[in-house]
Protein backbone atom coordinates (compact mmCIF):
# COMPACT_ATOMS: atom_id res chain seq x y z
CA UNK A 1 0.00 0.00 0.00
CA UNK A 2 1.09 3.41 -1.13
CA UNK A 3 1.04 6.32 0.86
CA UNK A 4 0.39 9.64 -1.02
CA UNK A 5 1.72 12.84 0.05
CA UNK A 6 -0.58 15.58 1.61
CA UNK A 7 -2.55 18.15 -1.24
CA UNK A 8 -0.73 20.57 0.86
CA UNK A 9 2.74 19.06 1.23
CA UNK A 10 2.63 18.45 -2.76
CA UNK A 11 1.47 22.30 -3.73
CA UNK A 12 4.25 23.34 -1.75
CA UNK A 13 6.67 21.82 -3.12
CA UNK A 14 4.75 22.90 -6.56
CA UNK A 15 5.40 26.11 -5.57
CA UNK A 16 8.70 26.18 -4.72
CA UNK A 17 9.47 25.01 -8.22
CA UNK A 18 7.26 26.73 -10.23
CA UNK A 19 7.23 30.31 -8.49
CA UNK A 20 11.15 30.63 -9.39
CA UNK A 21 10.89 29.49 -12.87
CA UNK A 22 8.22 31.72 -13.65
CA UNK A 23 10.25 34.76 -11.80
CA UNK A 24 13.25 33.68 -14.43
CA UNK A 25 11.07 34.00 -17.52
CA UNK A 26 8.59 36.77 -16.43
CA UNK A 27 12.00 38.99 -15.86
CA UNK A 28 13.54 37.42 -19.47
CA UNK A 29 10.48 38.54 -21.37
CA UNK A 30 10.70 42.44 -19.47
CA UNK A 31 13.82 42.51 -20.08
CA UNK A 32 13.69 41.99 -24.13
CA UNK A 33 10.38 44.42 -23.98
CA UNK A 34 11.96 47.11 -22.40
CA UNK A 35 15.24 46.55 -24.62
CA UNK A 36 12.83 46.02 -27.98
CA UNK A 37 11.44 49.93 -27.02
CA UNK A 38 12.50 52.88 -29.72
CA UNK A 39 15.00 55.46 -27.78
CA UNK A 40 13.94 58.98 -27.72
CA UNK A 41 16.66 61.57 -28.80
CA UNK A 42 19.77 60.47 -26.57
CA UNK A 43 21.74 63.20 -25.39
CA UNK A 44 21.71 64.51 -29.04
CA UNK A 45 18.85 67.02 -27.74
CA UNK A 46 20.95 68.02 -24.76
CA UNK A 47 23.69 69.35 -27.13
CA UNK A 48 20.83 71.79 -29.39
CA UNK A 49 20.14 68.66 -31.41
CA UNK A 50 16.62 68.25 -32.76
CA UNK A 51 14.13 67.81 -30.12
CA UNK A 52 10.75 66.53 -29.99
CA UNK A 53 9.42 67.29 -26.57
CA UNK A 54 6.09 65.28 -26.79
CA UNK A 55 5.24 61.95 -29.46
CA UNK A 56 2.45 59.93 -29.36
CA UNK A 57 3.06 56.40 -29.24
CA UNK A 58 1.15 54.20 -32.34
CA UNK A 59 0.64 50.50 -33.32
CA UNK A 60 2.97 48.66 -31.79
CA UNK A 61 5.22 50.81 -30.00
CA UNK A 62 2.31 51.45 -28.27
CA UNK A 63 0.92 47.67 -28.16
CA UNK A 64 5.01 47.02 -27.14
CA UNK A 65 4.12 49.89 -23.96
CA UNK A 66 1.19 47.96 -22.59
CA UNK A 67 2.95 44.48 -22.75
CA UNK A 68 6.00 46.32 -20.64
CA UNK A 69 3.63 47.68 -17.77
CA UNK A 70 2.14 44.56 -17.60
CA UNK A 71 4.98 42.65 -17.69
CA UNK A 72 6.62 44.34 -14.74
CA UNK A 73 3.19 44.26 -12.55
CA UNK A 74 3.43 40.46 -13.17
CA UNK A 75 7.24 40.23 -12.04
CA UNK A 76 6.42 42.21 -9.07
CA UNK A 77 3.28 40.11 -7.78
CA UNK A 78 4.96 37.23 -8.52
CA UNK A 79 8.11 38.43 -6.27
CA UNK A 80 5.72 39.39 -3.41
CA UNK A 81 4.18 35.92 -4.20
CA UNK A 82 7.57 34.40 -3.63
CA UNK A 83 8.68 36.23 -0.82
CA UNK A 84 5.64 35.53 1.02
CA UNK A 85 5.30 31.38 0.33
CA UNK A 86 8.54 30.98 -0.24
Amino acid sequence: MTIAPKPSTLSKHMRALILPILQILISTLLSSAILMQQRGTGLGAAFGGAGDVFRTKRGIEKGLFYVTIGLSVLFLANAIITAAFG
